[in-house]
């Protein structure tokens, strides 16, 4: 079945319009509360896990104040936050370098499909070239098939380590 015309008119617009006009930008703490709500959206809707926000206030909050807990970076449009991620450093002793972890990603279901991520991955991607960072990487719930089919086109592949995790 087809998408309305108007469907694909809007579609075509923002795949036209939104990667250009994207601003990619390090968060500062007045985008707190997009994040939060970002963060909150993002769990309930990859596993299913109710987060408590007011942990995740002071989780998100602490992170601006002691960037050594990463850095959070968003995507805005139009002066409107549409997306975040959260980056976080991990020592490579192999690489002599940092490694960039991308963590709580998320952009707005509206704007999904149009490059959003894209514009923020292709920006941790410079920094990767420039020598900042010797590689990315991320981790995906198994059972987020489009997030993982995203990551696969942008040459990203999982054939590699496998994660294990024990949680509180």
């Amino acid at each position: 079945m087809f998408a309305p015309i108007s469907k694909i008119i809007k579609c075509n617009y923002l795949v036209n319009q939104v990667i250009s006009e994207i601003i990619v930008r390090s968060a500062q703490v007045s985008d707190a509360d997009a994040i939060v709500s970002f963060n909150l959206a993002m769990a309930l809707e990859t596993e299913n896990l109710a987060l408590d926000k007011d942990v995740l206030n002071k989780g998100v909050r602490a992170v601006f104040a002691d960037d050594s807990r990463g850095q959070y970076w968003v995507a805005e449009l139009e002066n409107q936050v549409i997306g975040s991620l959260l980056i976080t450093k991990e020592w490579s002793d192999w690489r002599n370098s940092q490694v960039a972890w991308i963590q709580s990603l998320f952009v707005l279901p509206e704007f999904r499909g149009n490059g959003v991520f894209k514009k923020m991955f292709t920006s941790l991607e410079e920094r990767v070239a420039s020598g900042e960072f010797a590689g990315i990487r991320l981790y995906a719930d198994k059972t987020n098939v489009a997030a993982c089919e995203i990551y696969k086109k942008l040459n990203m592949d999982c054939e590699h380590y496998l994660m294990f995790e024990k949680m509180k």
